[in-house]
C-alpha cells in the first residue's frame, strides 16, 4: 500500500495536502486493523507445482513452466462482414443500364469445383481492381429431368457467395434483370479494397 508523502511542516496546496505526523500515525493504526472483504484468489495448482520444481537442478528451465500457463490462446479471426441486399435504386439503375457492370463471368458448362475456383479468383481480382458491380452468369440449367435437379450452379453460387471466403469480397448480391439473364444471373456488389 502506498503511503502518502510526509512533510515536516504541514504544507497545504490547492491540489494535494501532505499528511501531518499525527494524521499519518492515525492512518497506520486504521490500516493495521482493517481486514480484507474477500480472500485473495488461490494460485492454480499448475503454478504451485512450477514453484516447487525449481529445486531440481537437472531439469531445463523450459520444463519448469507449466504448459497451461505458458500457452497463449490465439485470438479468433474476425468474423467476415454480413451480406447486405442491393438497394432498390441500385438494382433499378443496373437493370436500366444507368450504372455500369464492371465485369462479367460466365460459368456455363463448368463443373462445381472449377466454377467455385473460377468465381473466387474472379471476385478476388474484381475486389483488387476496385470494381463495384459484376455480373455472374450461372445459367438456368437443363430442362431435362425433374424440376428439383435443374441448374446446380444456379443453386450453388448464391450459397457460395454467403461463405466466409467470399464474404470478404462481396457486399451483397441479387438476381439479375431479365435483360441481363434473369434467373440465370446475379448482380454482385464487390467490397472495396482497403
Amino acid at each position: 500500500m502506498k503511503r502518502p508523502p510526509v512533510l515536516d511542516p504541514p504544507h497545504v496546496t490547492r491540489r494535494k495536502r501532505a499528511l501531518s505526523r499525527e494524521e499519518l500515525e492515525l492512518w497506520e493504526n486504521v490500516t493495521k486493523q482493517a481486514k480484507p472483504l474477500r480472500k485473495r484468489p488461490r494460485a492454480p495448482k499448475a503454478s504451485m507445482e512450477a514453484m516447487e520444481e525449481p529445486t531440481v537442478a537437472a531439469k531445463p528451465v523450459s520444463a519448469l513452466k507449466s504448459p497451461a500457463i505458458t500457452r497463449k490462446i490465439p485470438a479468433a479471426p474476425p468474423a467476415p462482414p454480413p451480406l447486405a441486399p442491393l438497394g432498390r435504386r441500385e438494382r433499378s439503375q443496373l437493370s436500366r443500364g444507368r450504372k455500369d457492370i464492371d465485369a462479367r463471368l460466365d460459368l456455363h458448362g463448368m463443373t462445381q469445383t472449377k466454377a467455385h475456383r473460377v468465381l473466387l479468383n474472379f471476385l478476388y481480382h474484381a475486389h483488387e481492381n476496385g470494381m463495384t458491380f459484376v455480373l455472374v452468369i450461372t445459367g438456368k440449367g437443363r430442362t431435362v429431368g425433374p424440376e428439383s435437379e435443374r441448374g446446380i450452379l444456379r443453386r450453388q453460387v448464391p450459397h457460395w457467395l454467403g461463405l466466409p471466403e467470399f464474404r470478404s469480397f462481396v457486399v451483397g448480391f441479387e438476381e439479375a434483370h431479365i435483360g441481363h439473364g434473369g434467373e440465370g444471373a446475379l448482380y454482385v456488389r464487390v467490397r472495396r479494397a482497403r
